[in-house]
């Protein structure tokens, strides 16, 4: 902050970090992608949680918040989001196409808050959720940029359920820290990470069961071990560390937008590590959800910005 307590404005640097960290949490669903090829999706997930909570929780505050709301959100963004997620990709869900639909988290956000904390839905909230889900609509009938064929054919069904769970998870998460008083994300982010790793184990126990575990482990390669580093270190310790001094420094209003582009990074890296190829109806659905999105985020700004202009007409 200046001297006069404002936020302080955004120079080069900012903007430059901004969008590293967009583009680590972008290049993260590829990232994904590798790891669960070596490591089974549950097991890798219970993996990041471990060691996103330990050693941190040593070296990072606990923040003033309840037992319960740590393990609420915890439980929520290790299960409900990346249990979902991880598996959806395993099961061939295109990396690409992943960080797309996820994003699908900021209108489930809304309409959960709308619910549980009574928050109001504007007219650009609704707008934005009819144009995105559109773009879903169209991924629900568009050839797999995999190459695995149409959704609606079966093949990528069950993964693009998966999606939209994982995406209600990461909702279910953001709308539980809506409720807490303001708190330090990193620590927010390691303090819940301990309540993840056991309910993921005994997921993975049951449904990929011991023999695959050990033999991950056991047989892990540097390739799965450089996958896990980036999920914990990169992907969670320093994207959400940095990510949070930012809107600490700047307010959340001028570094949120840049999280919009995590899903333009992650079909970019997708693209050129996997060879991932987007159809005509997955660019079409592409836009309609970034469209639905930016009209989500910005629709206020914009209507306020031409009711400002036909007033000084």
């Amino acid at each position: 902050m200046n001297k006069d307590g404002n936020r302080e404005g955004i120079g080069a640097s900012t903007i430059a970090t901004a969008l590293l960290i967009s583009a680590v949490w972008g290049f993260n669903f590829v990232v994904i992608k590798v790891g669960v090829g070596g490591i089974p999706p549950l097991e890798l997930a219970a993996l990041r949680f471990l060691f996103s909570a330990l050693p941190a929780v040593f070296l990072v505050r606990k923040p003033d918040l309840p037992w319960k709301a740590l393990a609420a959100y915890g439980l929520f963004l290790g299960v409900g989001e990346f249990g979902f997620l991880f598996t959806a990709i395993k099961l061939g869900a295109p990396a690409g196409l992943s960080s797309i639909i996820l994003q699908s988290q900021a209108f489930l956000t809304a309409l959960l808050a709308g619910i549980i904390l009574k928050e109001r839905l504007k007219v650009h909230n609704i707008v934005g959720m009819v144009v995105a889900g559109l773009g879903l609509l169209v991924i629900a009938f568009a050839d797999s940029g995999s190459g695995a064929g149409p959704i609606s054919a079966g093949s990528l069904v069950v993964p693009f359920a998966m999606l939209l769970i994982a995406a209600l998870g990461w909702a279910a998460a953001n709308v539980t820290a809506r409720a807490m008083p303001t708190t330090n994300a990193l620590g927010l982010v390691v303090w819940s990470s301990l309540f993840s790793p056991i309910p993921l184990a005994l997921l993975s126990l049951i449904f990929e069961g011991s023999d695959r575990m050990l033999a991950a482990i056991t047989g892990i390669t540097p390739l799965s071990v450089g996958a896990l580093a980036y999920l914990v270190i990169l992907s969670t310790l320093l994207g959400y560390g940095v990510w949070n001094r930012l809107i600490v420094k700047h307010g959340a209003g001028k570094i949120a937008p840049f999280s919009l582009l995590v899903p333009i990074f992650g079909v970019a890296s997708a693209s050129l590590c996997l060879g991932e190829r987007f159809s005509a109806l997955d660019a079409l659905a592409t836009i309609l959800i970034l469209a639905g999105l930016v009209i989500h985020a910005f629709g206020s700004r914009l209507l306020r910005g031409r009711i400002g202009k036909k007033s000084t007409q």
